[in-house]
């Protein structure tokens, strides 16, 4: 038999196992996290270190200004000090004790159980995320205003993608402009899109507690959200340089008091809103984030807190955020780093390209930032499937794209197992000595579905072969694929009485999915 009939019988083969594992579940165990092989160490022992003690020193000697008065009260009360200038001063023995005593894993929930997993540093998820406001539209290929049914839409894609383990709101629906309706609306339509765990910022703590029996009634009854917290807020807790949001804080208290787990975000601009030099935004965004990982901690020891230590880049000639580059791929890396130094779960923002379309230039600056910082061991890495435009701009296709660019991260991730039966002598030996090759051998039928990644959309047609199936282009097959499943995929996880009750207590934007 030619090697190419052979390669055609096992591509059969592995076609057939595949439709089987997707028919019994494959999306939510694939879904599950992946424990990294590999690690990409951006810093040296001796600079995590320098950067750490650069951290506490910016907490010890300039503060976080603008803390609200119940923030104040809870530091003063554990050793905090206020300036002259009126900013919170944090000693270094409250930070490391804080660092000793904070949540080094938690179990981040699903909205089904098969959909929980481990949050923690030394394991790789992926989670969408952003606040884009534009919406390429898969039909016009322009962009325009992004909806409350782009997002439902969105969380429906995502629910069927293995690699994205968090549905993180990625678009704001901008027609609604009552900002409790907002935050209540979000948080409905990416639970009724999806089983996976669901994120989204509040504009308000008063807010986040008008809508615990909205999280109630989505758990399954009065108390149930706190055994079973299926949303995390998305608080960005800070102002760069060096002060509280005092909004953002307000969320986090309140979450802290219904028992919601927190993503604790700053955002510093390496030339803007922090220094030039990428060390120096680093040090600065470590003692952000720890400002806020000790305030939650001070409030409840052991918390479930992402510490979101996001830190960017600024184009210089003109002082705009940029999402891609190689900058920003080694802060991320970095960022990781260090959330794994200090053992708490650190969350990354990457594969936020500056790109307006699913272009080359979106592929390399997504695969540049997406794989440093799913190799830093830091935990959860953000904003990884759909955004494109520095954030502003959300797409279908560079979702489903991005999904197929995260199986590759997580495969570099795993590594490469090198144990006596993988390094395969004598499997050679019996190549060489019988077929002189090693197609259909027990070992590679073991081993093609474990060892290897089989990409949906990229093309490993020949030449010939692609220019006869029409010469579609990665867009255009993303988009193909794209519009098959959500044409598909139309869940409504969200049961009729508990809709119905939804509907009766807060006002839903959504259709009734019931209505005739």
């Amino acid at each position: 038999m030619s090697s190419t009939r052979q390669n055609r019988q096992a591509a059969r083969q592995r076609g057939v196992r595949r439709k089987a594992r997707n028919n019994s579940g494959i999306a939510a165990a694939m879904a599950k996290a992946t424990v990294p092989g590999a690690a990409y160490q951006v810093l040296s022992d001796d600079d995590v270190l320098k950067v750490h003690r650069a951290a506490l020193e910016l907490l010890e000697r300039v503060g976080m200004g603008s803390a609200t008065p119940r923030v104040i009260e809870v530091a003063l009360a554990n050793g905090c000090t206020l300036s002259d200038k009126g900013r919170l001063c944090f000693p270094r023995a409250l930070v490391e004790d804080t660092l000793v005593k904070a949540a080094k894993s938690f179990v981040v929930h699903g909205r089904t159980p098969e959909f929980d997993f481990e949050a923690g540093t030394g394991t790789l998820n992926f989670c969408t995320g952003g606040a884009a406001v534009k919406m390429l539209d898969i039909h016009s290929r322009r962009y325009r205003d992004s909806t409350l049914a782009d997002l439902h839409s969105l969380a429906r894609l995502c629910d069927t993608l293995e690699n994205i383990q968090w549905f993180a709101r990625p678009v704001v629906a901008t027609e609604i402009e009552n900002l409790l309706q907002l935050d209540v609306n979000t948080v409905y339509a990416c639970a009724a899109g999806t089983r996976k765990h669901i994120a989204t910022s509040i504009v308000q703590g008063s807010h986040v507690r008008e809508m615990l029996p909205l999280f109630d009634m989505l758990a399954g009854g009065v108390g149930q959200f706190a055994r079973r917290p299926f949303c995390t807020v998305h608080a960005t807790t800070v102002v760069s340089p060096m002060n509280f949001a005092p909004d953002s804080l307000d969320v986090a208290v309140a979450a802290v008091d219904i028992g919601m787990p927190i993503h604790c975000q700053t955002g510093p601009q390496a030339g803007a809103t922090a220094p030039a030099a990428l060390a120096g935004t680093l040090a600065q965004g470590c003692a952000e984030s720890l400002a806020s990982l000790t305030i939650i901690n001070l409030l409840q020891p052991g918390y479930p807190v992402v510490m979101g230590n996001w830190v960017f880049v600024s184009d210089l000639r003109t002082g705009a955020f940029s999402g891609g580059g190689g900058e920003q791929a080694l802060l991320g890396a970095a960022a990781g780093q260090m959330a794994a130094f200090y053992g708490v779960p650190g969350g990354v923002g990457a594969g936020m390209t500056d790109s307006k379309i699913p272009d080359q230039q979106a592929g390399f600056e997504k695969g540049l930032t997406l794989l440093l910082a799913g190799l830093s061991n830091g935990g959860l890495v953000y904003e990884s499937a759909g955004m494109l435009a520095s954030l502003l701009g959300c797409s279908f296709e560079s979702m489903v794209i991005d999904n197929e660019l995260l199986s590759s991260v997580r495969r570099i991730a795993r590594g490469i197992e090198v144990s006596d039966a993988t390094l395969s002598v004598p499997v050679v030996e019996e190549a060489v000595h019988g077929r002189g090759h090693f197609l259909g051998s027990e070992q590679t039928m073991a081993l093609m579905d474990s060892e290897f990644v089989y990409p949906q959309l990229a093309d490993r047609a020949s030449v010939d072969d692609w220019h006869d199936a029409g010469s579609a282009d990665m867009w255009d097959r993303a988009t193909l694929r794209a519009k098959e499943i959500l044409g598909a995929h139309t869940p409504h996880y969200i049961s009729s009485e508990i809709d119905r009750r939804i509907r009766d207590h807060y006002k839903i934007r959504l259709p009734d999915p019931t209505a005739v």
